[in-house]
């Protein structure tokens, strides 16, 4: 009898211990997964260019008209937030709602992936982390895959804290962080002038700025100008840029110019590619120049007395197109 009872005691202090191991384990996978949420939307948010890159993402892929992109936007990314804080803490509210949102949210962006995979293809950044993390659709979707499996084991066998008053505060942070992203980020009057279509106005301002070393030799608001928008790191501004040397080496005439943005360190790698030292070009600090033409690179102008008269890009742009253009009055 002596001996049942010490299996007995044995055996009790081992799945107490188990359950113990589980419990923390599954605390651990909690927190891990809050921290996700809260990275997630903390690399959207850090800079003004990761928080218009996504929702620029939203305008140019999923069509939506921009003041509704700004936001569902925001408003996505503040639940984002709010259900990080909330998974870590372990709030998770009447009947858990916490994780399943959190699932919802998932499923929600995971849709938004596989849409962007088949209109843009995988070689693009889908904008889950800002730009902190370059990551595709199709390895975000399986980061969202993995992270629907821990929602559901945390949902499943795992308790937050269970108080009256609790719910409510759950409720309260969620409310919190969902206007978070509105004050700093203020809705904006006016559309930027990257979502315009047709002729319209190029602002020009930052490239003449007073004390700018490298402003244009040319004045690129009178007469005819091919202005191109590149990125140092971008591979298709690369593309264009060569395109365009290969152009200017057949017709000097053509008015060309580049104005790139990026890292110091990045640039004599752009131009030992592109060899585009034939070209006249000016520098813009990154924030002004995705203030001009967004997020999408290149973006390469075809430009009359300062007004975009059209737009081509790296594929398209041809240099029998361009000498048509510049030989109409």
């Amino acid at each position: 009898m002596i001996s049942g009872l010490f299996i007995f005691t044995h055996q009790f202090k081992y799945h107490s211990e188990m359950k113990k191991l589980v419990s923390v384990l599954l605390t651990i996978l909690s927190v891990a997964v809050g921290a996700l949420f809260i990275y997630s939307s903390y690399t959207k948010l850090y800079t003004i260019q990761s928080f218009e890159s996504f929702q620029y993402s939203i305008v140019e892929y999923v069509k939506l008209p921009w003041l509704l992109a700004a936001v569902g936007g925001r408003y996505l990314i503040g639940v984002e937030m709010g259900l990080g804080i909330l998974l870590i803490t372990h709030l998770w509210g009447k009947n858990k709602w916490v994780p399943k949102a959190a699932a919802i949210l998932t499923i929600i962006f995971s849709i938004y992936l596989v849409y962007l995979w088949i209109y843009a293809g995988d070689d693009i950044n889908c904008g889950c982390f800002g730009d902190a993390i370059w990551m595709s659709p199709s390895a975000s979707l399986i980061k969202n895959a993995i992270l629907l499996v821990a929602l559901q084991i945390i949902t499943r066998y795992h308790n937050g804290f269970r108080n009256n008053i609790l719910k409510w505060v759950g409720v309260a942070v969620a409310i919190v962080c969902s206007i978070v992203p509105f004050i700093l980020y203020p809705l904006p009057d006016t559309h930027p002038q990257w979502l315009q279509k047709g002729r319209f106005q190029l602002d020009m301002t930052k490239l003449y700025e007073p004390g700018k070393t490298d402003a244009p030799i040319v004045d690129l608001r009178k007469g005819k100008h091919v202005i191109a928008f590149f990125s140092l790191k971008c591979p298709h501004c690369q593309m264009a840029a060569y395109k365009m040397h290969i152009m200017k080496e057949n017709n000097p005439a053509l008015p060309f110019q580049m104005v790139i943005a990026g890292k110091d360190e990045n640039k004599a790698e752009f131009f030992k590619k592109t060899k585009a030292e034939n070209i006249p070009y000016t520098r813009l600090k990154g924030e002004d120049f995705t203030n001009l033409v967004g997020f999408s690179w290149p973006v390469i102008y075809l430009v009359k007395d300062g007004w975009v008269e059209a737009q081509t890009d790296y594929v398209t742009m041809s240099q029998g197109a361009i000498e048509d253009w510049l030989a109409k009055p």
